[in-house]
């Protein structure tokens, strides 16, 4: 029973964690731009795929993500600077939002084709790449897992194997969700209610980025024997 409430308790901390920073929003407005000239049978089908993908890239990075650090030579300390660099940035820029999310190249590239009547497909660039799975959430779940792994939590093995599969399924049955209530979610909602909402998920990232820089500067200064102010 205790592992059971361990369990639940684990996918409620991810998800709370996770969801500002995967931001199933961002998602939501990117098909709104870029999905309106794209039938709605074959959205669907997108978005059946895009939940799909954004699931797949969040196991691969839990599972495989650190050996790929370890082969690249990348530092549990550097990837939790590096990561907290980038989520803060995300942060900051729905904060302060200077440009739409048209503007990132891989939707710029799909905007084109879609102007020109090619067939193409949003389902993992940008929908679930960089727009849900982005290196901001890559990033925290590699982080993610070497903390669950270390000494300084302490979790049984059952909720170290279920808990980061459940709460992957979950994120994406929510950014499924969303984005099939796309167009009913901003008719209720309104631009200024995804705005806001857009910017205290930003606060709320900016926050983590920052705490992320200073766990990974800690954690240099602890491996180096410095003293910890």
């Amino acid at each position: 029973m205790d592992q059971i409430i361990e369990l639940f308790t684990a996918v409620g901390l991810g998800l709370t964690l996770m969801l500002p920073l995967a931001n199933p929003l961002t998602s939501m407005t990117l098909l709104l731009s870029l999905g309106r000239h794209i039938p709605l049978q074959e959205r669907n089908k997108q978005i059946n795929q895009a939940a799909v993908y954004v699931v797949l890239i969040m196991l691969v990075t839990y599972f495989a993500g650190q050996w790929v650090m370890h082969s690249f030579g990348i530092s549990i300390p550097g990837l939790r600077i590096a990561g907290g660099l980038i989520v803060a940035f995300i942060g900051f820029t729905m904060l302060f939002p200077t440009q739409d999310n048209q503007s990132m190249p891989e939707a710029d590239a799909n905007a084109d084709a879609l102007a020109q009547r090619k067939a193409v497909n949003i389902a993992f660039v940008p929908l679930a790449l960089p727009g849900t799975a982005g290196p901001g959430t890559i990033a925290f779940i590699i982080s993610a897992t070497a903390t669950m792994q270390s000494d300084a939590v302490h979790y049984s093995t059952l909720t170290i194997i279920l808990a980061p599969i459940l709460v992957f399924l979950l994120l994406g049955v929510i950014f499924w969700i969303c984005l099939r209530s796309a167009n009913t979610i901003n008719k209720f909602l309104g631009e200024g209610g995804v705005q806001a909402i857009a910017r205290v998920m930003g606060f709320l990232l900016v926050c983590m980025g920052i705490q992320f820089v200073i766990n990974g500067i800690l954690e240099i200064i602890t491996q180096h024997g410095a003293p910890v102010i």
